[in-house]
């Protein structure tokens, strides 16, 4: 277990505005192994409890309270096969997205973790639900209250058949459901102090300051530090503190991968000069340390010890250190960033409350309400404790109290008092002081869940700082036309916010999710809506289903339809046209385009996030008042040149990348293509002749090598067809590469050919005693055989048998060839190389190609094999891995782990349930304004948020842009609209009473009208939709009632006027 030394005390505020007119025996020491839970519970609650109406404000201080005086007799018990505390084995299908944010020693770390969760309201659960998805060794639930009718909108895991049970006892068996290896408990009785001594962590989300002082005193205290984290949500408000003791180590700050630079010189000199390839930027920074290694002629550098830079700069800084005396740099060398761990100091909530120091801030347009909110809670306390409950919703009296006790706190702070005490916000948060919103929930849910990650791990820096709606505004929520693109964990976590918030659940509302997947196994640990039982159902079908039972009233359909422009009968101009609201959760950008320019064409609002990691983003596009989401795009992705992969690595992604080509290459395209030919060889051929071209030739080579050189019709065929793969890729082409460019060769301009980035490679002998040369030969050769149809006997599995048939294998000497050509041209496209006797060739090779077919068994065809990386029996990682370790052997280029090559071949996309469960909650914030309408641009908010760090930074969406022309102006969210069916001079009419002169109109890709052709004007009669007919040959769909058109304009001086795309309504 990871010793705790915590952190000094932490603070986030958070706020924004919407306005409306309008245990005695706990057992969380165990560890678990079983699958199957058997939960029992016996609970009895007696108590008062807190009441919610639909009443909000939302912001984030730092204290806490709680007026539930509720007491219970029995505790929740649950019956399960222990383990011992031996680190678990990690399920890498299961949490792979998560491995690639967190890596293995942090998830073990969080697998001897146990996690006590105070408060059962909407807040606990969604706090415990991050906790029991990440995979924590031990949740246990506490709550002395029971169900009530309003905990059902804010609680996802309740039901009506929950309501009087123990909220804690009621929750467990649906938690349990999330993930089986995480142990869920329940508590019902009072909490002592000496019951956090059973758990790393403890998070507080119904308590009052009094008590959280007294609990965080033993955590500061206690050896080692529990960490204490309390935190709560009031209407739009909420508040998070952390305490994680006097000494915390946080051993990674923000998950980043070390940055690496590859050397071009060092100088001799003090301080040294030390100057990188242009190939990448630097990422490095004043202070940071470095190591150096492979430098050649300045060999001190290679020592490992850690060195300080300085004047970081895009290609070059400078070496704290005297390097005179130094050898002469001659060539090679990379420098590494090496990551150092950070101790904080956390001060204790006691201490926090009259000196909370600096505040975490989100929104710089509010840099005075951190403090004054910190004041709020404290006041919300303090009014709780001497009332004995809540302000009550709309109370005038209630807020005066409220503001007069804020006052005297206020006035008994000293230097610390504040000067302006914002009587409207407090009024405000007053008024939503009951109220637990689902979005705040969620979005305080994956901030919360993250600190409790950082407090069990050491991964990521903690906290170290520290409205009514009223039934008119509920009715149109109920009545929204409301579409969800995608039910991932985007997805997932959305459907249950709008369920939870009443969205879609009236009369006229309906809320239509659609997603074209399939559950998979790594889905689990992210996508909370779905269960191990349900691998292999249609996401947005089981997701639909799971949100029904949150909210019954939920009006919900599930479709399997792919957005985009082949779906456009399903998602048609009705369909598009009746929507209040578009969510996008989707997880590519070109979707994101589509849906984006939907929202555009019809005016409907559209809510877009995204996460990557710990980071995620929310952007809010509103007609006519932001830009649009692909009015701004990331710059595209630096691909590396082909060459580099196939001859020049210097990295392991090019290893990679290459060892993905090569698979599919070998496994899938030229299986494929063997059975193109086989299927039609007549065809096949002549289409090959046709082309005549390097790639036909090289197709066609493929595919002989397959059906007659290299034809497989054992295992042993198989194995040596791997054998003989691996002399050809780790050492013939090498030695041919060095044969053609000796370590020595220069360019034309004299200069070392060699020179970084390039690495000179080294050939691999084979050993059948290298267990991964071994591994890869196994892997290899089974999946060669379940492409030509042979069973894998188990003995191909065992090393000592599998040696012994490799050792047995002649492998010819390789000659290498003087004329062999290698591309190191750097805008290459092609590794082919035409020549003038193509022609000549395919001829030759179709002849050979069809002697190898007829000896070919009737009907017989190869297996393709696709790429599935999560899918850890079926050897594909197995095959990518080996062929990129032993490339990155053959270069002296850092091996990877399997787990590694996965994220990087698989491209896979680091993600955690906590960074989603925020975004989702931020986005549902703005649900509300998008959904009640009438809001100005600055009401909106856009935010960015890193929860490693952590980093929330919240503010204004940008405006669209605007264009003007006389007295018109207009912007992208226009659309001009011409009704009754025009004719050709009809809409040239319409456009010159604006000012405008039409010279030109299309349609599609077709020229409609051109004022410079005479024969366009006897087009002027004539409708504009059967120009589009007749013209454009344009079919147009019977659920189609317009075409668009982009007209050409200019105005009376003979400038260019770009207006917004003309719709014809014709129907």
């Amino acid at each position: 277990m990871l010793p705790r030394k915590r952190a000094s005390e932490g603070e986030v505020v958070v706020e924004e505005e919407i306005n409306n007119n309008s245990s005695n025996n706990n057992t969380s020491n165990s560890a678990c192994s079983a699958k199957k839970v058997r939960i029992g519970c016996i609970a009895a609650c007696s108590g008062e409890s807190t009441v919610n109406e639909s009443d909000l404000s939302f912001s984030s201080g730092g204290n806490n309270n709680c007026n539930s005086n509720s007491s219970g007799n029995l505790i929740a018990a649950s019956s399960m096969a222990f383990g011992n505390s031996n680190p678990q084995e990690i399920d890498e299908d299961l949490h792979s997205r998560q491995l690639a944010v967190y890596g293995r020693e942090t998830m073990r770390r969080l697998f001897a973790s146990s996690v006590l969760v105070s408060g059962m309201r909407g807040l606990g659960a969604e706090i415990a639900k991050n906790l029991i998805l990440a995979g924590v060794k031990s949740v246990t639930l506490h709550d002395e209250g029971n169900v009530e009718l309003w905990d059902l909108s804010s609680n996802f895991v309740f039901s009506e058949n929950d309501i009087g049970k123990n909220r804690a006892a009621a929750s467990v068996s649906k938690l349990q459901e999330l993930n089986n290896a995480v142990l869920v408990l329940s508590l019902t009785t009072k909490l002592t102090k000496e019951q956090l001594s059973n758990f790393q962590a403890v998070v507080f989300t119904e308590i009052s300051l009094e008590k959280a002082v007294e609990f965080n005193d033993y955590c500061h205290s206690h050896q080692p530090p529990i960490a204490f984290i309390k935190t709560e949500v009031r209407g739009l408000f909420g508040a998070v503190f952390c305490d994680f003791g006097p000494e915390f180590t946080v051993f990674d700050v923000d998950g980043e991968e070390p940055h690496t630079g590859i050397i071009a010189s060092v100088s001799n000199d003090n301080p040294a000069l030390v100057s990188c390839v242009d190939d990448e930027r630097l990422e490095f920074q004043d202070g940071d340390l470095v190591v150096f290694s492979e430098v050649h002629g300045m060999k001190e550098l290679n020592d490992g010890k850690p060195r300080k830079i300085k004047n970081a700069r895009a290609y070059s800084f400078t070496l704290e250190e005297d390097t005179t005396n130094y050898g002469a740099y001659e060539k090679g060398g990379i420098v590494t960033q090496v990551k150092q761990p950070k101790v904080l100091n956390f001060k204790p909530l006691r201490e926090a409350l009259s000196d909370p120091g600096e505040f975490l801030l989100s929104d710089f347009s509010k840099f005075d309400r951190p403090p004054l909110l910190h004041l709020a809670f404290q006041a919300l306390d303090k009014f709780i404790s001497e009332i004995g409950r809540f302000p009550v919703a709309g109370s005038e009296d209630d807020a005066q109290k409220f503001i007069s006790i804020a006052n005297n706190i206020n006035g008994n702070l000293g230097d610390g008092r504040l000067e302006d005490v914002n009587p409207k916000l407090l009024q405000q948060f007053a008024f939503g002081a009951r109220a637990v919103l689902n979005p705040m929930a969620a979005m305080f849910g994956g901030i919360v869940g993250q600190e409790v990650v950082k407090a069990c791990s050491g991964k990521f820096h903690p906290l170290f700082q520290i409205s009514v709606f009223g039934q008119k505004l509920q009715k149109k929520f109920e009545d929204a036309q409301v579409f969800v693109v995608g039910s991932g964990a985007l997805g997932c976590e959305f459907l249950k916010n709008l369920a939870l918030m009443g969205v879609s659940c009236g009369g006229q509302g309906k809320l239509t999710v659609t997603d074209d997947d399939v559950i998979e196994k790594s889905n689990l640990s992210r996508q909370f809506l779905f269960r191990d039982w349900n691998i292999g159902q249609a996401k947005s079908t089981v997701a639909a289903s799971a949100a029904a039972s949150i909210n019954p009233r939920l009006n919900i359909e599930a479709l399997q339809n792919r957005v985009g422009a082949e779906t456009e009968n399903v998602f048609h101009d009705t369909f598009w046209e009746n929507l209040s609201v578009v969510i996008n959760a989707l997880d590519n950008v070109n979707a994101r385009l589509y849906v984006d320019q939907r929202c555009l064409y019809f005016q409907k609002p559209l809510l877009e996030s995204g996460t990557l990691g710990a980071k995620c983003n929310t952007q809010m596009v509103i007609p006519h008042l932001t830009e649009n989401y692909g009015a701004s795009r990331d710059p595209p992705e630096k691909q590396a040149p082909m060459c580099t992969v196939h001859s020049f690595p210097h990295n392991i992604d090019h290893c990679l990348t290459w060892a993905r080509s090569e698979f599919e290459g070998l496994l899938e395209k030229t299986p494929a293509e063997v059975n193109a030919y086989l299927s039609n060889p007549t065809e096949y051929t002549n289409g090959m002749r046709n082309a005549g071209d390097a790639q036909a030739r090289d197709n066609l080579e493929r595919v002989l090598e397959c059906l007659d050189k290299e034809k497989c019709e054992t295992l042993e065929d198989c194995i040596t067809w791997a054998r003989l793969k691996f002399e050809d890729y780790f050492a013939n082409r090498v030695k041919q590469l060095a044969y053609t460019f000796p370590e020595d060769a220069a360019t034309s301009t004299g200069a070392p050919f060699w020179s970084a980035p390039k690495r000179f490679p080294r050939p691999l002998q084979f050993s059948s005693s290298d267990p991964s040369h071994l591994q890869f030969l196994m892997a290899a050769s089974i999946l060669r055989a379940e492409t030509f149809g042979i069973p894998t006997p188990d003995w191909v599995k065992n090393p000592n048998k599998l040696a012994e048939v490799v050792d047995r294998m002649i492998v010819p000497d390789f000659q290498p060839k003087k004329d062999a050509k290698i591309v190191t041209d750097e805008k290459a496209t092609s590794l082919s190389t035409a020549s003038m006797d193509d022609a000549v060739v395919i001829d030759d090779l179709i002849v050979k190609l069809e002697r190898s077919r007829a000896n070919l068994q009737p009907g017989f065809r190869m297996k393709p094999i696709q790429f599935e990386k999560d899918d850890d029996t079926n050897y594909h990682m197995d095959v990518i891995a080996g062929l990129a370790n032993m490339r990155a052997r053959n270069y002296s280029i850092p091996e990877v782990d399997k787990l590694k090559a996965k994220f990087i071949a698989g491209r896979i996309i680091p993600a955690i349930a906590t960074s989603t469960a925020m975004a989702t909650g931020l986005v549902c914030l703005e649900l509300y304004k998008a959904l009640d309408g009438g809001h100005k641009l600055e009401d909106y908010r856009n935010t960015f948020a890193n929860l490693a760090l952590p980093l929330f930074s919240i503010a204004e969406p940008v405006p669209a842009k605007v264009i003007k022309h006389q007295d018109l102006s207009w912007t992208v969210w226009d659309r001009w609209i011409i009704k009754d069916n025009p004719t050709l001079r009809e809409l040239l009419d319409w456009l010159r009473e604006k000012g405008l002169n039409a010279y030109s109109i299309s349609c599609g890709s077709c020229l409609l009208y051109n004022s410079m052709f005479p024969r366009h004007k006897d087009r002027m009669d004539k409708k504009v939709v059967d120009l589009a007919r007749d013209v454009a040959k344009m079919e147009i769909p019977s659920y189609r009632r317009h075409i668009d058109v982009v007209v050409a304009c200019e105005d009376d001086d003979d400038n260019d006027i770009d207006i917004p795309q003309v719709s014809i309504y014709f129907r």
